[in-house]
């Protein structure tokens, strides 16, 4: 297919690339121009904007920081797309804006998907990502051979919008696991236990997870390099405490996780890799 792609960030680069692998023509647009241009050098193409990046694709992606970012390309992506275009937004953005997208993508003929992953950085490069897609049924089939180039976990979990609240709540356990694996190791370190051993048996048992089988040895290290930045993490919290309140439900160790993490934020850890939860709790301790 032609693909269009905007955003080669951390994510969006890696996910870029492997659509190139997989045999489809790639062009891509991106604010700075180093990233277009490790595209272009892995035989993707330099688009010059949005309008060239989207003019005569089949089908287009935005990867983009948040609801701002995607409220100003998403109509350049519908004014620009051909009739029958389908339209992927893999950013992490309100619920309600997705809904808007695809309102106002239907009423120009463009199939629009809000299409958020969850696997980070490494699941981006390794095409390993889970990808939770709302919108219409037909649109989902039609984009789901891409999307298959991308993850390895691909679900239909309802209408426009539905998408961005499953990765709402996959942020708010995401958020919740790093947390508590945090408050772990401090536990074990300060009772004068081996973390590595402790968490390593954690792993092997009902407390394992993804993040443990990853992250915990990292995290022992106190090596936080940035595969998804505390920042977009409060920004995601930020979502899913919306949510929250507008379905009307009371998500009290939500609210705490987001308070963490905008703690983590307000002392400077914004860049780092929201593992960094850890400093908040040793702070606390300290």
């Amino acid at each position: 297919m032609k693909i269009g792609f905007i955003g080669l960030g951390i994510m969006g680069g890696p996910m870029a690339a492997n659509l190139v692998k997989a045999g489809h023509t790639v062009r891509g647009h991106d604010m700075s121009a180093a990233p277009v241009e490790r595209l272009a050098a892995l035989g993707g193409e330099a688009a010059a904007g949005v309008p060239d990046a989207v003019g005569g694709a089949d089908l287009v992606i935005t990867m983009l920081p948040d609801s701002p970012q995607v409220e100003e390309v998403a109509p350049l992506v519908v004014a620009h797309g051909r009739p029958g275009l389908l339209y992927l937004d893999m950013s992490t953005i309100r619920p309600e804006t997705s809904r808007r997208v695809a309102r106002e993508a239907a009423a120009a003929g463009v199939r629009a998907l809000d299409a958020p992953v969850s696997g980070g950085e490494r699941g981006a490069i390794d095409a390993t990502l889970s990808i939770m897609v709302g919108g219409e049924r037909e649109a989902f089939e039609a984009a789901r051979p891409v999307l298959g180039s991308l993850g390895t976990t691909i679900v239909h979990v309802g209408p426009a919008g539905a998408g961005q609240t499953v990765k709402a709540a996959n942020q708010l356990v995401v958020g919740g696991i790093y947390g508590l694996v945090a408050e772990a190791i401090v536990l074990l370190e300060a009772s004068g236990v081996d973390p590595v051993a402790g968490l390593d048996v954690l792993a092997g048992g009902l407390a394992g997870s993804r993040i443990l089988e990853l992250k915990r040895h990292t995290m022992i290290r106190r090596e936080f390099t940035p595969g998804f930045r505390i920042d977009l993490h409060h920004k995601d919290m930020g979502i899913a405490v919306a949510a929250a309140r507008e379905a009307g439900v009371a998500l009290p160790l939500t609210g705490q996780v987001a308070q963490l993490v905008a703690a983590a934020r307000a002392q400077g850890h914004g860049s780092l890799d929201h593992s960094a939860l850890l400093k908040v709790v040793e702070r606390l301790n300290t």
